[in-house]
């Protein structure tokens, strides 16, 4: 086998793995898949120092409007997100993911987070460079908004 399609579908193992313990996780805490994918997209936008908006969310989960309002409204009742006034703009409304929330995720996805930076750390910083550019160039390449 070609050597680059064996790491496309390492890769593509890794995902399927990645995608399996995300169900898990959902199935666990009463969500739906969706759901898991919502809020990490609200904790990159945070970490990102984005405003997370609904508008925000349903771009990047792909949803229209009725769908977005679904998922805030599940992830709302559950306790997991809550709806805020922007403080400099008070017609905006941010989502944020409540503490308690974060709390289950690291508890659930801790140890395989941990296990992945143990592995990374056995690559020296050169290593990880690539890594990185391999990484961020296969996330460019599944742009469907270029397509």
């Amino acid at each position: 086998m070609n050597d680059n399609l064996e790491l496309v579908h390492l890769l593509r193992a890794v995902t399927v793995e990645f995608g399996l313990r995300q169900a898990e996780f959902a199935a666990r805490n009463g969500m739906h898949s969706t759901d898991v994918r919502a809020l990490i997209c609200l904790l990159d936008a945070a970490r990102a120092e984005e405003a997370a908006t609904a508008g925000l969310l349903g771009t990047r989960l792909g949803l229209n409007s009725a769908g977005t309002t679904a998922v805030i409204d599940r992830l709302e009742r559950l306790g997991h997100v809550k709806r805020i006034r922007d403080e400099h703009d008070r017609r905006r409304v941010l989502l944020r993911v409540e503490s308690e929330a974060v709390r289950l995720g690291w508890e659930f996805f801790g140890p395989l987070i941990e296990g992945v930076v143990e592995v990374l750390d056995g690559f020296d910083v050169g290593e990880q460079d690539t890594i990185r550019r391999f990484l961020t160039g296969v996330l460019a390449a599944t742009d469907t908004t270029t397509a």
